[in-house]
């Protein structure tokens, strides 16, 4: 447990340039806190003592603005950078070196039952304001881009961005091509164009019945 601690630390120092010394991250990082509160409670979770798991979760969560449920199942080097609004589900399964920001949302649909939230494999990277949402595997060395919603697998060494979430880039490739955010339709624009050559038409029909 000691040494599962330790590399919780030491993910920080690899992963935040900001990092100077274990006092610092010890006392100030709210991820690290929360991590650690966890890990607390999900061996007393393991155990079945589930109220005292969800008083410890319950909290972390005031203190550090992260709801990890006593029931996920997290790996080691677990990095949370900066944290604020994380949440992350009962039935997640989070692999070794997973890295995930402010504002990501591991949850569920609604709909499932038994498993409903989200598998990260192996060192994944979750951006800031992601919504990973139901019973999805996110693949190993993927990335989930920020502000994304993601809604069904992704595979290994993937990218994705968007809403709803789309992979654009797997194994060094560029998937898809019609991404650039600039070249994007705009419908008012087109919108516009329709009611202009509308009436153009009909001052032209008005022209030749005047005649």
């Amino acid at each position: 447990m000691f040494k599962l601690l330790k590399q919780d630390i030491d993910v920080i120092f690899d992963q935040d340039p900001a990092a100077r010394t274990y006092f610092e991250v010890m006392l100030t990082y709210s991820g690290l806190h929360a991590i650690w509160s966890h890990r607390i409670a999900h061996l007393f979770y393991k155990k079945k003592f589930f109220f005292i798991a969800r008083v410890i979760s319950q909290i972390s969560r005031f203190l550090t603005g992260i709801e990890i449920h006593p029931g996920a199942v997290i790996g080691k080097r677990f990095f949370i950078d900066h944290g604020m609004g994380v949440v992350i589900g009962e039935t997640c399964e989070i692999g070794d070196n997973v890295t995930i920001f402010q504002g990501v949302t591991l949850g569920g649909t609604g709909k499932e039952k038994g498993k409903r939230h989200p598998t990260i494999k192996d060192n994944a990277l979750i951006a800031t304001g992601a919504k990973v949402l139901g019973s999805i595997t996110i693949g190993e060395s993927s990335k989930v881009g920020a502000g994304s919603v993601v809604l069904h697998d992704v595979p290994d060494h993937s990218t994705v961005v968007g809403i709803p979430g789309r992979v654009v880039i797997q194994n060094g490739q560029r998937v898809r091509k019609d991404l650039d955010h600039h070249k994007l339709p705009d419908p008012v624009s087109e919108l516009l164009k329709e009611m202009q050559g509308e009436i153009e038409r009909l001052q032209k029909e008005l022209s030749e019945l005047k005649e």
